[in-house]
């Protein structure tokens, strides 16, 4: 596949930028006589995070093995992207909706304010990928040259990812502040994020996850 390899590795660099934004939900401090209330916020948050960490994960894969087989027919490219994109959408879906059902954290200055901007650029994401997964469906995968023009189109489009996924890190950081944070590192479903992410650390498709995780990590 001639022409589409680079192109899908710029695909799949766009998946590692969206990937960066479940690591900002692992807490990495904590003190005790935390509010309970905030303990059972940050439980409700928490718990929503590994299945969606596994679905950004395996989708990342996905494009990375799809870049590395260099005898990917046209239709096998279009299929694993747009199965990927589909599922980075429902991902950032379901986590934006798991902080909104969450409600506001206890006690918190302005604490509707900053888990409302989460759940705006979390589903802004959301949106994002499943424009780029119409976008895919309806590339010519019977003309090479057509598609490899078409997915240069796409991934051209995905830069936009890269600041969006910037605005989800700030939101979750200043959603993730003093009682807030603590309340996260004790739920051991971001800890098991967190610990799965520095274990991944190694793989090329790993290497933005990774990266975010010594940023934004406290």
């Amino acid at each position: 596949m001639e022409g589409t390899d680079p192109v899908n590795k710029k695909l799949a660099a766009a998946l590692s930028v969206g990937a960066v934004l479940v690591v900002a939900l692992s807490g990495c401090s904590s003190s005790k006589g935390t509010d309970p209330k905030l303990i059972a916020w940050a439980k409700t948050v928490c718990d929503a995070v590994p299945a969606q960490d596994a679905k950004i994960k395996a989708a990342n894969e996905a494009i990375s093995t799809a870049v590395s087989d260099t005898t990917s027919s046209p239709a096998t490219i279009q299929k694993t992207d747009s199965k990927a994109f589909q599922d980075m959408s429902d991902a950032y879906k379901a986590l934006a909706s798991a902080i909104s059902g969450a409600g506001a954290p206890p006690g918190v200055d302005e604490g509707a304010k900053r888990q409302q901007n989460v759940v705006t650029t979390l589903n802004s994401l959301s949106t994002s990928y499943a424009d780029l997964k119409k976008k895919v469906d309806a590339l010519d995968t019977k003309n090479q040259a057509k598609f490899a023009s078409g997915l240069q189109d796409i991934a051209s489009q995905t830069t936009q990812l890269e600041t969006q996924s910037k605005s989800g890190t700030a939101a979750l950081n200043a959603l993730e502040q003093g009682e807030v944070k603590d309340a996260i590192a004790e739920q051991a479903s971001c800890k098991k994020v967190s610990a799965s992410t520095s274990s991944s650390a190694s793989s090329p498709a790993s290497s933005a996850t990774a990266s975010a995780k010594s940023s934004t990590a406290g």
